[in-house]
């Protein structure tokens, strides 16, 4: 029986969507909160800790079959104390006991995470993800299990807390060490991801293996930075660029695009990328953008601009708040099912189409085909427009246009549908995604809208996110909290240092030099190098990870280390780049072990090898962006182009010695540390180009 209309527990007045749906509940859910614990304490209770998001499919049918049902809430309220954790707010909590959960387990990890805590250490005993009501899937019933456990626990204490300090042990030998400070670092790890990555590459759909198939956008950029290294050998690398470009290609025509309204569900389900699980997050949705707009440039392919134009849109139209920032997510299911917003029957299209659209987009979108999502039809694309114009002797251009007029009319049509519910959480770290993606975009894609969002968001987070000079992870309804993450700083520095590049503000930069600073104050690790997840003065926690690995985001220390060094170059700052060579050096081993997994910190080993190219443009605004957009005509990632008004004062670091000079423009460009004679000629800016390229 569910109830959950007649209960109020601890989790109403948090602010977080995902805790917000459990408030109802029979359960008596607390907040993760040193009240909680320390009733855990007190009563000797064991804690059941609970970790979801709100777009989680499971995390929803474990709440409906388990949270939301009297006798097992009644179960669970009798044996534990009861903790409830969105994983986007306490990305640190998250980390620590998924990790906990793979070496209790010895299997990976995920959502809804269930987890069985020692009131007296944090400690956990026994773990799990999601657990059905009844016995099934192998698994047993959830109500039998919290007996078991609390049995276990109470007869146990002893070897509870042996084993609690077995895994404390075993968790602290999983920080890295860092290398012999002679040690040389190499491009070894290069090399061995690029054969990785091709090791495990589907050369028929693209993408990584088989099923569930993810996007991975830093695999992507990496091969896509591999092949522009090799340009000028003698045999370049193509093979690199059809990997991405396959890839690219199948995804863009695949169900895990949403083919009328833009932007990219989380993963698909298959190995063809046509039914996805319909979970749209910021966190993918601004690294592809990024990676179809940098496609596009490399390649020419307007395939890859157009779907980077409409994920622009999306996040812009779908997601961006009105303060300034962006939401989180949109989830999967609407109206109690998985994906109903998004598919179609044929009479509903036919219904809504003329007889010749309807004939043209039925076969472009595989409506005359079996259905392929519950009896139901998801939109991919099962047949080109340039098949189908070889087919009916049409214009390419002319089917294009129909095609495109139908995609508006049932977009408009679905948008009379119930919405999948969206969590208005705006998150640091994954507005710091959105932001770079935007400015990448918007350079490459000319669109100052694009870059006049990532500064409205950027602003965001400069007025709302920092308290007393440091920066916060989450705000939602006027309310900021939690204590930012190594993420939320490393990000958005990288994201500042793009939008720099797009648009030159002094004001965003100063944020950039400070997030940098505050870094390397509370994160860092000056004994054996790299960046803790948490600061210095974090919340005691029973561990205190440095995450190295890429996630489903890029790893932290990564992406550090790449914005440092660019930072540390723009600015002369030799700290910056003493932090990034530390991480680099501390992730050695990680790096040389398990390429696949770090490709973030190879990606910075890459620069930390060959210094970037930075580029610093000084003079008239139109000027100054004339040769800007000269210098990034071509896909060249390792280039940083700064167009700087002349007009620009108190510059910081060696960025003072960039000195306008009055009715000329003028560029400064170095390599690393090196730097050439400052330009003043746009011919001779020109060919000192064509001879780098």
């Amino acid at each position: 029986m569910s109830a959950s209309a007649k209960y109020e527990n601890q989790l109403s007045t948090e602010s977080s969507p995902y805790l917000l749906q459990h408030a109802s509940n029979p359960v008596d859910w607390y907040p993760w909160s040193e009240d909680a614990l320390k009733l855990a304490r007190e009563t000797g209770k064991p804690i059941l800790l609970s970790v979801g998001y709100s777009a989680c499919h499971w995390c929803h049918v474990m709440a409906h079959e388990s949270f939301e049902d009297e006798g097992t809430a009644s179960l669970m309220n009798k044996l534990y104390v009861n903790i409830k954790v969105d994983r986007e707010e306490r990305p640190d909590i998250d980390k620590i006991y998924q990790t906990a959960h793979q070496l209790l387990t010895q299997r990976p990890g995920g959502w809804p995470l269930t987890v069985f805590i020692n009131p007296d250490d944090q400690r956990p005993f026994f773990a799990g993800t999601y657990f059905p009501k009844e016995a099934r899937y192998g698994m047993p019933a959830f109500s039998d299990l919290l007996q078991r456990v609390a049995a276990y626990f109470a007869e146990n204490r002893d070897e509870v807390r042996s084993q609690g300090q077995q895994l404390q042990d075993v968790l602290g030998t999983l920080e890295p060490q860092a290398i012999a400070d002679d040690y040389e670092l190499n491009a070894e790890p290069l090399r061995a991801v690029r054969a990785k990555i091709a090791e495990n590459f589907d050369r028929e759909f693209g993408g990584m293996g088989n099923a569930p198939k993810f996007p991975h956008p830093e695999n992507l950029d990496r091969l896509l930075r591999h092949w522009r290294a090799s340009a000028t050998e003698a045999e370049p690398d193509i093979d690199a660029l059809f990997m991405v470009s396959l890839t690219l290609t199948r995804m863009a025509e695949g169900g895990i695009y949403d083919q009328l309204g833009g932007g990219f569900c989380r993963y698909s389900v298959d190995r063809y990328w046509q039914i996805p699980h319909f979970e749209k997050m910021l966190y993918d949705n601004g690294p592809l953008l990024a990676l179809f707009a940098q496609a596009f440039l490399a390649t020419g392919d307007e395939l890859f601009g157009r779907i980077a134009n409409e994920t622009a849109d999306w996040i812009l139209s779908d997601m961006q708040s009105p303060e300034g920032g962006f939401y989180s997510t949109r989830d999967a299911d609407s109206e109690g099912g998985e994906g109903l917003y998004y598919v179609w029957t044929p009479d509903e299209v036919r219904a809504l189409l003329d007889s010749e659209s309807y004939t043209l987009f039925a076969a472009h979108f595989g409506l005359n085909a079996d259905a392929n999502f519950e009896g139901k039809w998801h939109l991919s694309v099962r047949k080109l427009i340039k098949t189908i114009a070889e087919e009916t002797g049409r214009e390419k251009s002319s089917i294009t246009k129909n095609i495109d007029a139908a995609r508006k009319i049932l977009l408009q049509s679905r948008s009379q549908r119930v919405a999948p519910g969206r969590d208005e959480k705006q998150l640091t770290s994954w507005n710091a995604l959105a932001i770079r993606g935007l400015a990448i975009a918007g350079n490459i894609l000319k669109r100052p809208d694009l870059i006049g969002a990532a500064t409205t968001a950027a602003d965001f987070i400069d007025r709302e996110l920092i308290r007393d000079g440091r920066l916060l992870a989450s705000h939602k309804e006027g309310e900021s909290r939690f204590p930012a993450y190594l993420d939320d700083h490393a990000f958005m520095l990288d994201a500042l240092l793009y939008l720099l590049q797009a648009s030159w503000n002094k004001r965003h930069l100063d944020l950039a030099i400070r997030l940098a600073d505050l870094m390397l104050d509370h994160f860092y690790d000056n004994d054996s190098g790299g960046f803790y997840f948490t600061a210095d003065d974090h919340e005691s926690l029973m561990h205190r990870p440095k995450p190295l690995a890429d996630e489903a985001m890029p790893s932290g220390n990564g992406i550090a280390a790449l914005a440092l060094q660019r930072l540390g170059y723009l600015l002369g700052e030799s700290r910056f780049l003493e932090a990034a060579e530390g991480t680099l050096r501390n992730a050695w081993r990680a790096m040389a072990e398990h390429p696949h997994g770090h490709v973030s910190l190879i990606t910075a080993l890459e620069e930390y090898l060959t210094p970037p190219e930075i580029i610093i443009i000084r003079g008239e605004v139109d000027e100054i962006h004339r040769w800007r957009d000269t210098a990034t005509t071509n896909y060249a990632p390792r280039r940083l182009v700064f167009p700087i008004t002349e007009d620009a004062e108190n510059l910081p670091g060696a960025l003072a010695e960039r000195r306008a000079i009055e009715d000329q423009t003028i560029a400064y460009r170095c390599l690393g540390s090196h730097c050439s004679l400052p330009i003043n000629s746009f011919e001779a800016f020109v060919e000192e180009l064509s001879e780098t390229e």
